[in-house]
């Protein structure tokens, strides 16, 4: 059985960042992507990319409308191997940090913490107020993985690409998937 990945695609700023993480995914034949794209991801896919959002949707094995809460992955009963949401906005932190399943996401999220697995949020926002802050330390005492995307310089990055790039490292790493996407510290010693 392929490991299955639940992504999550908020309406924060980012969306490459999704993108990026489901390229590198795509490429992994024992990966499967079930993938829920927000309203405002969809209106954040026109702003932020020259992607369509039927060639979003074409990368992921399976899709799923963020309103259909009786998709598979709202059920604990449907096997995973975790779930990221990237980017996570801040609407979505609070949902998920106050157990509030509203959309898919947020349900997804939910079953994803209930089941023990591993759910990974990538905020995009700045500056965090308290609120923020608050909901996503809530989240980590839950056993949520925050892992912003804060660029690291000692890979020497070039582009944006590159970039974004190790932030699919260090999401990949945290879901257990090998890989070599990005240079890692002191690797060329």
């Amino acid at each position: 059985m392929k490991k299955r990945i639940v992504i999550g695609i908020s309406g924060a700023s980012g969306i490459i960042y999704a993108i990026d993480l489901i390229k590198r995914l795509k490429d992994d034949p024992e990966i499967e992507t079930h993938g829920i794209i927000s309203e405002w991801a969809k209106q954040n896919l026109k702003l932020e990319s020259t992607m369509t959002l039927k060639e979003l949707e074409g990368m992921l094995d399976y899709h799923y409308s963020n309103r259909d809460l009786g998709a598979a992955v709202a059920s604990g009963s449907f096997l995973t191997a975790g779930m990221v949401i990237v980017p996570a906005s801040m609407k979505t932190v609070a949902g998920i940090s106050m157990g509030f399943g509203e959309s898919l996401i947020s349900r997804a999220a939910d079953v994803t913490l209930k089941e023990q697995r591993k759910l990974i949020l990538v905020p995009r926002e700045t500056p965090l107020n308290a609120i923020h802050l608050e909901n996503l330390t809530k989240s980590a005492r839950l056993g949520v993985q925050i892992i912003p995307p804060i660029p690291a310089f000692y890979s020497q990055p070039k582009t944006i690409d590159d970039i974004v790039a190790h932030q699919s490292m260090k999401l990949m790493d945290a879901l257990g998937i090998e890989n070599h996407v990005s240079g890692r510290w002191k690797e060329n010693e």
